[in-house]
């Protein structure tokens, strides 16, 4: 039998021990045919917390890559977030050993496409509780989310779909997708515990978040319908850190690799976001994007908060 993922007293935003068993999320690939496990009370101990998140685009392709293998080496991180992984239940047992100083580690892979999708939380806290998806079949058999609950938060480790070449999934990201992770983030609070959602978000916000919005308006990631559905889940009591701490600076996430020069004459991107409850906001201290760390298509970013229980 599983255990409770929640203590039995509070209200579950996700269903109890007896429905989990015939839930979705029994037969999403992770670590395990289960749901992973976890019952640690989920405390830092630490003045602050620091949570890394990086889109390595292929994490096999990484490890062979010094400025990575350095970069995670550092004992900095508390937590680490991975976004497209592209790896297989099979694959992260071996893995697991490159990180050693993350002793929880959880990996949601995706079932429908071998290479494809993929998230992972590494922690030195044993989390509460950890659970893939977000209570919907039909988007969680990608393997994009990752929920670990803390002691005073839920950290929400996500890889958001694509609009995909032709915008041929923009309808299926603005009026499902959106919707859907919009209404699950919303239940998160609603147990009284604030959300911190990071990851790569596939959306470029605002016009200080791209090069140039000229020629690109009809990019995924781009449209003028995934800001907008990005701007109505904002407004839904969620803030943007990095632009919420620096509302006039220019910082990139992402450069096109079919660009050899985009980086060198600063063609960017910023994808990579990490967002909070607004009523989180006063615990955040910083957000850095790591725009000279190599490794992916992607550079890391980190949300530096608090462990004052404001």
């Amino acid at each position: 039998m599983l255990k409770t993922l929640l203590p039995a007293k509070r209200k579950l935003p996700f269903p109890e021990t007896s429905t989990l068993l015939k839930s979705p999320f029994r037969q999403l690939t992770l670590t395990t045919e289960k749901p992973p496990k976890s019952n640690g009370n989920g405390i830092f101990e630490s003045p602050e917390i620091h949570i890394g998140c990086w889109n390595v685009n292929g994490l096999r392709a990484c490890l062979k890559k010094q400025t990575f293998l350095d970069f995670l080496a550092q004992d900095r991180f508390d937590i680490f977030c991975f976004n497209e992984t592209k790896l297989q239940e099979s694959m992260t047992t071996d893995l697991k050993d490159n990180f050693p100083q993350y002793k929880y580690q959880y990996w949601s892979c995706s079932r429908v496409k071998k290479g494809y999708s993929g998230v992972a939380i590494l922690s030195k806290i044993e989390p509460i509780s950890v659970k893939p998806g977000i209570d919907k079949r039909k988007h969680d058999d990608e393997g994009r989310v990752l929920t670990a609950e803390y002691e005073t938060f839920y950290l929400v480790c996500s890889y958001i779909p694509n609009a995909g070449e032709g915008l041929v999934r923009l309808q299926y990201r603005v009026e499902e997708w959106d919707k859907d992770l919009k209404e699950y983030l919303k239940n998160l609070e609603k147990t009284g515990k604030s959300v911190i959602w990071i990851g790569d978000l596939n959306v470029v916000h605002q016009e200080l978040d791209i090069h140039s919005f000229k020629g690109n308006e009809k990019c995924p990631g781009c449209t003028i319908e995934e800001r907008s559905s990005f701007s109505a889940t904002l407004n839904d009591g969620l803030v943007d850190t990095f632009r919420s701490l620096y509302p006039n600076v220019r910082k990139y996430t992402w450069f096109s690799q079919r660009r050899t020069d985009s980086r060198i004459k600063n063609r960017g991107w910023r994808l990579d976001y990490a967002i909070v409850s607004a009523n989180f906001l006063p615990r955040v201290k910083d957000h850095i994007i790591y725009d000279t760390i190599m490794g992916s298509d992607h550079h890391p970013i980190e949300l530096i908060i608090s462990n004052n229980k404001i």
